[in-house]
């Protein structure tokens, strides 16, 4: 656990002083647990996403950084994207099969912006509704299949 909250401290403070482009940690999110985070996002300028706002909710196990955190989308706002279900879950191997302790919470946001940013068509996954009705409501529980990189 003491481990766990080193690292946080850390990322939280990083997260703090050098957000990824776009990206806000929301201070209100962290005044009472160092285990939950929101982190407000903006759409880059010159994607589908441009001045758009969302809202990532993190939350981290005892044993992060060796688990994965649990992130997904949340609030008014849950962008359409072809890797993004309507309920904020967020079909990305990294918050899965392809975690690494090296990863933080600046690498996430990254990659999430970059995902974003490369779609070229607003659409939901052709499965949305089935998973919406049908998943866990941890996204980690669900048994992802990572079958398409092109968007």
């Amino acid at each position: 656990m003491a481990s766990m909250q080193k690292r946080l401290q850390k990322e939280l403070l990083a997260m703090q002083n050098d957000p990824p482009p776009g990206m806000t940690l929301n201070e209100k999110s962290v005044q009472n647990t160092i285990t939950q985070w929101i982190v407000d996002m903006e759409g880059a300028s010159g994607t589908l996403y441009e001045g758009e706002k969302f809202q990532l909710l993190f939350k981290f196990s005892s044993r992060y950084p060796f688990d994965s955190p649990q992130v997904m989308f949340t609030g008014e706002n849950i962008p359409v994207h072809p890797h993004v279900y309507s309920n904020g879950h967020i079909c990305l191997s990294i918050l899965t099969e392809d975690w690494s302790p090296a990863l933080s919470v600046q690498s996430v946001c990254l990659s999430i912006i970059s995902m974003l940013s490369s779609c070229k068509e607003k659409r939901r996954p052709p499965d949305n509704s089935f998973y919406v009705r049908t998943c866990n409501k941890n996204p980690k529980k669900t048994k992802w299949w990572y079958h398409d990189d092109t968007c």
